[in-house]
């Protein structure tokens, strides 16, 4: 997901610095180049040969070490994202009031890229006047702040304060990376995972759906810069930073949430897996088991990509997907024509490495006009590509 980009950390001297590790690791496996700075209070809490064994780097800790390598100007040229991990009261302090007294911050202020920070500290410091004044001042100039969250901290304290998960962390970096605004400005519409259908309070109707597909397609639409709406089924998945997530349960929840909000959004991309029944009747009760078997009774449900497409308004794109096991291109086109949908990614959920469950996929992307080809790739990559055809879509 950030293959080819070059992250700068900067790591301060907090208990959270041990997760910055943990950062780093991440960044490292999702392709990106990292350059660690650390202050002299950050390795008081971890070494740096830890940083040093996880990115192949030297880490970079004085500003006078090699005077002649200018330091601070390379970390700043060489950084896509600059961000901190944590970042300390004292960081943002120097940080908002223009103040440059070692590498980091020194870095920072000559820093062109976009910066994210991620605040750790007690939590009566993170509600200090002052500290909440840094921070309004640092949004104001754009500077992107991730957390912190709410949980145990190191004080013993249950309050405000604790640095956000690396997981979430790497999520924002990754939307500050892409360079990419084509999507900004617009509003996408995006559903993902399965549904359930209850027959009792135990049992349901479903299907192997995980929601990588649809939540790779809000990520990528957010780092686009579109204001994402996910609509999202039962999944073991982490939202994606700066969307706005519904979570729904059922076919009829999800048809409720989506004919709902579609009308509002310039692109509508259907990439849930509904179940297309449900139990006849719902039981209040757990039913028992008699050493026999049992009929289960369906009833159709709604069908939502249907309803999306019959209230589809002009300049509204409508992309469907269609998980087959046979007759792809014969079926994918008969999809494209009844749900009116503009786009339909087909793919054929039988071959190794694509459809449910998996981190790759493959697909024939066809519209009215044509096909195109996906060769099994990441899901990320693949939601890049739809992304790309519904931009031609709109452009005509």
């Amino acid at each position: 997901m950030l293959s080819g980009k070059n992250i700068a950390l900067g790591v301060t001297g907090g208990i959270a610095a041990y997760k910055a590790a943990d950062l780093a690791s991440r960044l490292k496996k999702a392709g990106a180049d990292v350059r660690v700075v650390m202050t002299r209070s950050a390795c008081q809490f971890v070494a740096p040969l830890t940083f040093e064994s996880l990115t192949g780097r030297r880490v970079e800790q004085d500003l006078f070490e090699r005077p002649w390598e200018m330091g601070h100007i390379s970390l700043a040229k060489f950084a896509d994202v600059f961000v901190v991990a944590p970042a300390t009261a004292n960081l943002i302090g120097k940080y908002a009031g223009g103040i440059a007294d070692d590498l980091l911050s020194t870095a920072l202020l000559a820093a062109p890229c976009p910066v994210l920070l991620a605040p750790a500290m007690n939590g009566n410091m993170w509600k200090n006047a002052a500290v909440q004044e840094n921070i309004a001042v640092l949004r104001r100039r754009g500077v992107a702040i991730t957390g912190p969250a709410r949980g145990h901290l190191a004080c013993g304290d249950e309050d405000v304060g604790r640095m956000e998960e690396p997981a979430t962390i790497l999520d924002a970096i990754d939307a500050l990376a892409d360079g990419r605004r084509d999507f900004a400005g617009l509003k996408v519409l995006v559903t993902a995972g399965p549904t359930r259908e209850f027959a009792d309070p135990v049992r349901f109707v479903s299907n192997r759906s995980t929601g990588k597909m649809g939540y790779a397609i809000a990520r990528a639409a957010r780092n686009r810069g579109a204001a994402v709406t996910l609509l999202s089924g039962p999944v073991a998945l982490t939202p994606p930073v700066g969307v706005e997530v519904v979570n729904i349960n059922t076919t009829r929840e999800l048809y409720a949430a989506a004919t709902e909000r579609a009308p509002g959004a310039d692109v509508v991309i259907q990439a849930a897996a509904p179940a297309d029944f449900r139990p006849a009747q719902r039981l209040e009760s757990k039913i028992k088991k008699n050493g026999e078997g049992m009929r289960l009774d369906l009833a159709a449900n709604p069908d939502v990509a249907r309803a999306l497409g019959e209230a589809k308004r002009e300049g509204q794109i409508l992309v469907a997907f269609a998980a087959e096991t046979g007759d792809l291109r014969e079926n994918a086109r008969g999809k494209l024509l009844r749900k009116n949908a503009d786009l339909v990614v087909a793919n054929d959920v039988t071959v190794p490495g694509a459809g449910f469950g998996t981190d790759t996929n493959c697909a024939l992307l066809i519209t009215r006009a044509g096909e195109t080809e996906v060769p099994l790739c990441a899901k990320s990559e693949l939601a890049d590509r739809i992304l790309d055809c519904v931009k031609e879509l709109r452009h005509g």
